[in-house]
């Protein structure tokens, strides 16, 4: 009866007690090159009307390791997880996560949400610090916060059936100055055809139509400046084919064609992209880029260019 009594208690006393588990990977690269190390002129911030310029260093050596420690828990009503970074600039702290049936609260300094702003190489950078959410049903609802500079952006979204309605307001809004800016979106899916139309208040829209047929997705849009734009994307075996025409417009705008291929079989992978909008830009964002990977024996082994003479070769590891 003594034995029945103490193990009774002890369930009661573990009871309350969360589950908890850790979690620990680590990768590491050792590469050579100089590849989006370049930057445009300075004073270049905007990117519609910047007149885009400079060169790319010399190549260098370069090598980096990261190893991550993720923690997460939980009983019936709360849970929650929080990571512990550790590369060669230090120690620091990944995400901060607490969730409660379909409320949930993220902390992750210049990393959360969908709050950006342009980088100097003409890449997005986040910005957002904190993120609360709620979604329960159809009905999803999230607030993102940048402390420094107390940009804010509130998205509302509602879900029923083959409807879906959006509407985001950005505060401050970093990167175009002004206060507030709200912009409405409305989709809806009928057969194989996904209609979408946004618009917000600065008298900005766009409205595209994207219609699919077997592998092939063809979308159709245009914008308050009069700019269509046809995209083409086939899918065949282990090819995948891009296109994007862009015309029309005012008398300032320029049309832009974009295309790009990848291929990937097994281990090897390879990708080729041309983008005319990208003149100038460096790394990722250049207007042509070819890159190609191969994994063997653990290792991803990766080489890649753009033709503003950058160029990397890579070797990584994933543990």
């Amino acid at each position: 009866m003594k034995k029945v009594l103490l193990t009774s208690t002890a369930l009661v006393m573990t009871a309350g007690v969360a589950a908890a588990e850790m979690s620990m990977s680590a990768s590491a690269k050792l590469s050579y090159g100089n590849f989006g190390t370049g930057d445009w002129r300075a004073g270049d911030a905007d990117r519609a009307e910047a007149d885009r310029g400079g060169a790319a260093p010399d190549a260098a050596w370069g090598s980096e390791a990261d190893l991550d420690i993720a923690g997460s828990g939980g009983g019936g009503t709360v849970s929650y997880s929080a990571t512990l970074e550790i590369d060669e600039a230090g120690l620091d702290a990944g995400a901060f996560t607490i969730a409660s049936g379909g409320l949930t609260f993220v902390y992750d300094e210049n990393d959360t949400g969908s709050l950006v702003e342009t980088g100097g190489d003409g890449e997005d950078d986040n910005t957002g610090d904190y993120m609360v959410s709620y979604a329960a049903g159809g009905l999803s609802a999230s607030y993102n916060v940048d402390t420094a500079s107390e940009d804010s952006e509130l998205i509302i979204g509602y879900t029923m059936g083959d409807l879906s309605l959006s509407m985001s307001m950005d505060e401050n809004d970093g990167d175009e100055g002004g206060d507030a800016l709200t912009k409405t979106t409305i989709g809806y899916v009928m057969g194989d055809a996904t209609i979408s139309l946004a618009a917000d208040d600065a008298d900005d829209w766009d409205a595209s139509v994207a219609y699919v047929t077997g592998n092939t997705t063809m979308t159709v849009a245009a914008d308050e400046e009069s700019i269509y734009s046809v995209t083409l994307a086939y899918a065949s075996g282990d090819m995948t084919f891009t296109g994007r025409q862009e015309f029309g417009g005012t008398a300032d705008a320029d049309s832009e064609t974009e295309f790009g291929i990848t291929y990937a079989a097994g281990d090897l992978t390879f990708g080729a992209k041309y983008d005319s909008g990208d003149e100038g830009d460096f790394g990722d964002e250049a207007e042509t880029v070819i890159n190609m990977s191969y994994a063997v024996d653990g290792a991803t082994v990766a080489a890649k260019a753009n033709d503003q003479d950058e160029v990397e070769v890579s070797v990584s590891f994933s543990f």
